[in-house]
């Protein structure tokens, strides 16, 4: 998944602050800067977060709007607890980014909270949705 920001270093320090995501990789040319962010521990299988801060007059989009994952189109994670939910949500609210107070909206969705990184894509963190149930029924532990 990729996401054009506005600026690298502060995605970077809310993406490693609020999700398990880490520097895999910086990358940097004439048309700007970016980085990749995914998880240590699934190396043989990762997923990457391709964050990309265009510098002004090469951005490849010039007209285009900034996008962003919201109010619904969100990264989901999945956390082990309500309390781990409240924890989030309480430290979104704590760090200014909070989006939506923790909720629970029922199967199967869960009890879930919302916040908003700087340029205003939503990062969801849910209980009881099911994912890690799932991926072990099909694809085992």
């Amino acid at each position: 998944m990729a996401l054009r920001v506005r600026s690298v270093e502060a995605s970077i320090e809310w993406y490693t602050a609020f999700t398990p995501l880490e520097v895999l990789q910086r990358n940097q040319d004439d048309v700007g800067l970016g980085v990749w962010l995914g998880m240590p521990d699934t190396a043989d299988n990762p997923f990457v977060l391709v964050l990309a801060e265009f510098l002004p007059g090469n951005d490849p989009f010039p007209d285009a709007p900034q996008e962003v994952l919201a109010p619904f189109a969100h990264l989901g994670i999945e956390l082990p607890t309500r309390e781990a939910v409240d924890e989030m949500a309480e430290r979104g609210r704590a760090g200014g980014c909070l989006a939506m107070m923790p909720r629970d909206l029922g199967p199967p969705v869960g009890y879930v909270c919302m916040l908003e990184d700087p340029d205003g894509n939503r990062v969801e963190y849910s209980f009881d949705q099911g994912v890690f149930a799932a991926a072990r029924d099909v694809w085992g532990s």
